[in-house]
């Protein structure tokens, strides 16, 4: 297949990388010209337990570019911060064909709705997934592929050719697949693990390792869960965990001790996060159903004063 991913951090280099490697031609699009600029000249460099590969790829900042050099692409995935999906894929058009699906593996709630207008809703897919990735320099990550899934499926809940053809690629290149007919059931399940863990590791700015010691810490988690699982069962949204504690427990499942949440490397990096699509969306639901929320509210409040004191 004919591959962008849109926002090839860590986690889109870690899956753009694999795919790569599986046959496809894969186009990985990152704002950053350092890191574009090192895949480029020397491939990516993907390390897993401890042991470093180079990949060859396509790598640009411009879809313009790519559309100039192999056209429309089958598969857009898009991974783009949050708060940057309207821009990235009204940068992307150029590459989007008749038949391009448009699949969002972001974190939290709300983006497909923002694609779709971009896109046609007909194109678009919604997914998650469990892959991890750690941005170690330009050009280099460290990959958490093993192991972890990644659920896809039509907004809709049908099992179509596409979604299908997808899921195929996806495990030829490795990447444990599942179709889900409640994509958002399965949206709410990964936002249950955003929860657990993102914004407790950005607040207390521990990598995984460590903060799976603090049991004050898993007590606040699994708090912040059983709010957010309240709220979507006010929602009228079909779970698939039934005990608060899984989803603290499945974010740190096969990951590194030294391991990351999105959320400290965004703080660290000095940029904003994305607690208003993880924890902010259990609040904002929260109150549309009289769901009291103050764990998450908490938690909220903690990364905006963080936030608040990054350097401008």
């Amino acid at each position: 297949m004919k591959i962008c991913v849109l926002g090839a951090g860590a986690l889109g280099c870690a899956i753009g990388g694999v795919l790569t490697e599986a046959g496809n031609e894969v186009w990985l699009v990152n704002r950053g010209q350092a890191h574009v600029d090192a895949m480029r000249e020397h491939g990516l460099c993907m390390v897993e337990a401890g042991v470093e590969r180079f990949v060859k790829v396509h790598a640009s900042t411009d879809c313009r570019e790519i559309a100039a050099a192999t056209g429309a692409m089958d598969l857009i995935i898009v991974l783009v911060k949050s708060f940057h999906t309207q821009v990235a894929i009204e940068a992307a058009l150029p590459i989007v064909g008749e038949h391009t699906a448009v699949l969002s593996l972001q974190n939290g709630l709300g983006h497909e709705d923002i694609l779709a207008d971009a896109v046609g809703r007909g194109k678009v897919l919604a997914g998650k997934t469990y892959v991890g990735g750690l941005m170690l320099g330009p050009g280099r990550i460290t990959v958490g592929t093993k192991g972890k899934d990644t659920h896809i499926g039509e907004l809709d809940g049908s099992l179509s050719e596409r979604v299908q053809r997808i899921a195929d690629t996806f495990e030829q290149a490795g990447l444990i697949t599942v179709i889900s007919r409640n994509i958002m059931g399965t949206i709410w399940d990964k936002l249950l693990v955003n929860v657990a863990t993102g914004a407790l590791s950005g607040i207390t700015r521990l990598p995984y390792g460590e903060l799976y010691q603090v049991p004050e810490v898993e007590a606040c988690a699994v708090a912040a869960v059983a709010e957010a699982m309240a709220v979507a069962q006010a929602s009228g949204i079909a779970l698939s965990f039934t005990n608060p504690r899984d989803p603290w427990l499945k974010a740190g499942a096969g990951l590194g001790y030294d391991f990351k949440a999105s959320m400290l490397q965004s703080l660290e990096k000095g940029s904003v996060t994305e607690v208003d699509f993880m924890n902010g969306a259990v609040v904002r639901q929260g109150a549309k159903f009289g769901i009291p929320t103050p764990v998450n509210q908490t938690l909220v409040a903690c990364i905006k004063g963080i936030e608040r004191g990054l350097p401008r």
